[in-house]
């Protein structure tokens, strides 16, 4: 169980290096779509420790 907290974890770190990377070139255009999925990525693994969090406080 704690290694896949850590493993969401890292995912939300990936996202927030998603959203630090600057695409220069032909990739350029592609900028705004990887905002995107960052922003998704996040809020997807962020809420997913919530809900886990939440489901082991109420469990007792």
């Amino acid at each position: 169980m704690p290694n896949c907290i850590l493993l969401y974890l890292a995912c939300i770190l990936s996202g927030f290096a998603l959203l630090q990377i600057t695409l220069t070139g032909a990739l350029a255009a592609l900028t705004p779509i990887i905002h995107i999925i960052a922003t998704v990525v996040i809020i997807i693994f962020a809420s997913v420790i919530i809900y886990k969090g939440f489901v082991s406080l109420f469990k007792r």
